[in-house]
């Protein structure tokens, strides 16, 4: 099919069990990617990471650099990209540490450099983005699941917002008004930025704690940690399901 890249999002800075290759930077005119992108094996199949935040993780989403991330990876010849994201869950059925696996996008972000096709000198380009995920890569990662027996939603929409606080819950309210089902951070313009570029992409979002207004109280990071441990295991064995396929 290609070659694979997974881009890790909070809670998977780094990929447990890749066999590493070797590690590479990538100069763009862009500027600096979010890390190096490190090669490896992982259940017998090549793939590139690439932590989205940096490792250490220390790169807030309104300052990732989306477009040198995107088309370094390009660079690398990466036909397929699985993006790992952590996300609050605001439907019922988004309980923390569930996994959905993201049909449509919303994208309430500002002042982020959206597109390649910004320059000058550049000839007005659109992409058809009705759908903005592979659907070839989601019913495979949704096959995947099945097979390593983890319960997924294969329908969802993802609210993406500017962080990096989170949000309000009047903000949530009309989220889900929208339409959303979760909500996160890094869901654009990283998807859109693929597409431009013709590579396949899909998002496993991995709900983290219920979004604002859905529990009493407030929004703790240990709650969010303690969900992400679990959430992620998860999200690790429905990959590796998925490579044995790949």
């Amino acid at each position: 099919m290609g070659r694979l890249a997974i881009i890790g999002g909070t809670g998977l800075t780094q990929f447990a069990g890749l066999k590493i290759i070797k590690r590479e930077t990538v100069t763009t005119p862009y500027g600096a990617p979010s890390a190096e992108f490190v090669t490896g094996e992982f259940s017998g199949k090549e793939v590139v990471f690439l932590a989205r935040h940096g490792n250490p993780h220390s790169i807030p989403p309104h300052k990732i650099n989306y477009c040198a991330n995107i088309w370094s990876l390009k660079q690398l010849e990466i036909e397929h990209i699985i993006a790992v994201a952590a996300v609050g869950g605001i439907t019922q059925e988004m309980a923390p540490a569930h996994i959905a696996i993201p049909d449509q996008i919303i994208d309430y972000s500002y002042g982020r450099k959206q597109t390649f096709f910004d320059d000058v000198n550049d000839p007005v380009t659109h992409i058809d983005f009705s759908y903005p995920y592979s659907q070839v890569l989601r019913s495979r990662l949704i096959h995947a699941a099945k097979t390593a027996g983890i319960p997924v939603s294969p329908i969802a929409t993802y609210g993406c917002t500017q962080g990096p606080r989170l949000e309000t819950a009047a903000e949530i309210k009309r989220m889900e008004q929208d339409g959303c089902d979760v909500v996160g951070m890094t869901g654009m313009p990283e998807a859109a930025l693929a597409k431009e570029l013709d590579i396949q992409y899909a998002t496993l979002s991995v709900i983290a704690n219920w979004a604002a207004g859905k529990t009493e109280g407030e929004i703790t990071m240990a709650e969010i940690e303690h969900n992400l441990h679990k959430g992620m295991t998860n999200a690790a064995q429905l990959l590796k399901s998925f490579l044995q396929a790949f």
